[in-house]
């Protein structure tokens, strides 16, 4: 058996696989699958201060080895979903991860405030791909002073024993000025990475797909992309603890981020397809590390970025079955 717990920052987990934020609200729709608390986490869909409606339909487009979203942030509230959301998780003992979202400083510090002594609350996720609305629209996350204060406000007000990952854009020319930014201000960790921003247009109507024109790119035609932010952020801050995320199927996928330098990883998009993926790419990534020689997950994180010499452990057996048998 591999020893398949992490840390992020000051909180421990019992292993390194989370969902994604957006694809499984707050958890209770995967729990009729499988036990939500089997998971590293359970990473909300994002919350805002004000219930949301959302942007126009259509809101989904399937694309080659992805899909767009443009949902727009649809959700109930903070206080709606600390009342129902966030006990039921505490309730099954599932370790919560918030995200959370706003259109100003101000509100991520609510956010932050409304947030700190829940019970049930493992750490905080900031998605900062939101317009800045005192900003004319930037994007938070694509400016290091805007992400900045964003995480600055929010580590203020959340319990110092309670990580915030910054959640950040791979639609950036160096994703490492705004992971430095962040980390700078007060970021216990990194999220690696949110959608790809993207467009599709229906050939037979000449029109945009999604009512709200553009959309965020996910699946597995972002993996290399994803790994790619993974590896410079690694690089760049090589003791900052690491979420990583994007296109994640398998265990041999989960297993491409922790080789780059991820401390645990987020399986999203691909449980519209398959429910059970979070649960089946823990087990998957389990055996690839055991048929590996690991007895360790934390000696294959960032294992990649280490001499040859040093990447496999001396008592290692040589790879037999890469995946459990009947596994994709």
């Amino acid at each position: 058996m591999v020893d398949m717990s992490t840390t992020l920052g000051p909180a421990s987990f019992p292993n390194p696989v989370f969902t994604a934020s957006g694809c499984a609200a707050a958890g209770q729709e995967l729990a009729q699958f499988f036990d939500v608390a089997a998971l590293g986490g359970v990473v909300t869909k994002s919350i805002m201060l004000e219930a949301r409606s959302g942007r126009a339909t259509p809101r989904m487009a399937e694309t080659p080895s992805g899909m767009l979203n443009s949902i727009g942030l649809q959700g109930p509230g903070i206080d709606a979903f600390l009342d129902k959301d966030l006990p039921w998780l505490a309730d099954r003992g599932a370790r919560a991860v918030v995200s959370i979202a706003g259109g100003t400083v101000e509100e991520y510090a609510k956010l932050a405030q409304k947030l700190r002594g829940r019970p049930g609350l493992a750490m905080v996720e900031v998605n900062i791909s939101c317009p800045n609305v005192e900003d004319r629209g930037q994007v938070f996350a694509c400016d290091p002073r805007a992400s900045s204060e964003v995480v600055a406000a929010v580590r203020a007000k959340v319990a110092a024993d309670v990580p915030v990952f910054a959640k950040l854009s791979p639609d950036v020319t160096d994703i490492t000025a705004i992971a430095r930014a962040c980390v700078d201000a007060g970021a216990t960790g990194l999220s690696v990475i949110n959608t790809l921003l993207g467009l599709a247009i229906d050939t037979t109507t000449m029109r945009p797909v999604l009512g709200g024109v553009t959309g965020g790119l996910s699946g597995p035609a972002i993996r290399p992309v994803a790994v790619r932010c993974v590896w410079q952020v690694r690089q760049a801050l090589p003791d900052v603890p690491i979420l990583g995320m994007g296109g994640i199927r398998t265990g041999l996928d989960a297993l491409e981020f922790v080789l780059a330098g991820a401390s645990a990883v987020s399986v999203g998009t691909t449980v519209f397809g398959d429910p059970t993926a979070p649960v089946r790419v823990l087990a998957e990534l389990e055996h690839a590390l055991e048929v590996r020689g690991f007895a360790r997950f934390a000696d294959a994180v960032g294992l990649a970025h280490r001499p040859p010499e040093l990447r496999v452990p001396e008592d290692a057996d040589p790879p037999g079955d890469l995946l459990p048998e009947g596994a994709p």
